[in-house]
């Protein structure tokens, strides 16, 4: 599989609400760039840290896409619906990722945190 297989695999399973976690190896890194920025190491990590993000993507649309070898860019707008009932809003996110072996061993993300709730 090419890395923007992969790539595809991840956003069709991720707005078809489920299976998107296989695409991650166990050993991924991820990397937010928000301020503070934090690295978390490990698909379970990553999966506890995030889950309430997860939870809360009401759609996500692919803008653009730029691949690079075993490397990618993905522009993406995640229409974010917050559990706590605040309203929806969007959310403009630059999307970092490297792919080895068909599963995406980094992820690193770019976005604005003004819109989400405090």
């Amino acid at each position: 599989m090419t890395t923007r297989a992969t790539i595809d695999k991840y956003f069709e399973r991720l707005k078809g609400g489920g299976g998107w976690d296989e695409c991650l190896s166990d050993d991924m890194v991820f990397t937010s760039l928000t301020s503070p920025a934090k690295t978390i190491p490990g698909k379970a990590s990553y999966l506890q840290a995030t889950q309430r993000f997860y939870a809360s993507i009401a759609s996500a649309a692919v803008r653009d896409i730029i691949v690079d070898g075993d490397r990618a860019c993905v522009l993406t707008r995640y229409t974010i619906k917050p559990v706590n009932g605040a309203p929806s809003f969007e959310s403009d996110v630059a999307e970092f990722f490297t792919v080895h072996d068909d599963r995406i061993t980094a992820f690193t993300i770019c976005f604005d945190t003004a819109p989400y709730p405090r």
